[in-house]
């Protein structure tokens, strides 16, 4: 057995992120789909009501970059956004009024690229369920998310911010597909 120092490096190239799984034909599948955010970023900006001053801050101290983004909030907070900084933001509804649902939707119709949500991990939140269900499909979709002024700051300092990027999208409609054939091969749930 190779110890881990014995181990060549290995720097993935494009080609190597190609995800295949054989079948039970032994075939192999592609099991993933490619998308290409452009340099002008749709960020969606959510923050819980203990965290909005503090995401109202982050945004004023960058506005000069976001300013060059398509900027979505839910309710109270992109209206704290346009009130306190003037900025252009496209306001959905509040968080518990289906805002946070609104986000997802538009991260499954890829109208969105980076969710920045400075949530509150120490208050319950009435809508905790869709706070849940908006984070699993950011990590279906793949979308850079930043829950937190650090991962925020991390993400948006970096060179791939500005630039054309691509993003790969594990194509889970197939995968449902040979998880429910497989099911009906064998007969039994």
């Amino acid at each position: 057995m190779k110890r881990r120092s014995d181990r060549k490096k290995f720097t993935p190239s494009k080609v190597d992120f190609v995800n295949i799984e054989k079948n039970s034909n032994c075939e192999v599948v592609e099991m993933e789909k490619r998308r290409k955010l452009s340099g002008k970023k749709r960020i969606a900006l959510i923050a819980h009501d203990a965290k909005k001053l503090d995401l109202v801050d982050w945004v004023s101290y960058n506005a000069n970059v976001l300013k060059e983004h398509q900027l979505y909030a839910t309710g109270t907070t992109g209206g704290l956004i346009k009130e306190k900084l003037g900025i252009k933001v496209k306001t959905l509804k509040s968080g518990p009024l289906g805002g946070d649902q609104q986000i997802g939707a538009m991260i499954c119709e890829e109208k969105i690229d980076i969710l920045i949500f400075f949530w509150d991990p120490l208050e319950p939140q009435a809508h905790d369920v869709d706070v849940k269900a908006l984070l699993r499909i950011a990590t279906v979709y793949n979308i850079p998310v930043a829950i937190d002024r650090s991962t925020a700051d991390f993400l948006i300092s970096s060179e791939l911010f500005h630039k054309e990027y691509e993003i790969i999208v594990e194509d889970y409609e197939k995968t449902l597909k040979q998880r429910i054939r497989r099911i009906v091969e064998r007969g039994t749930l």
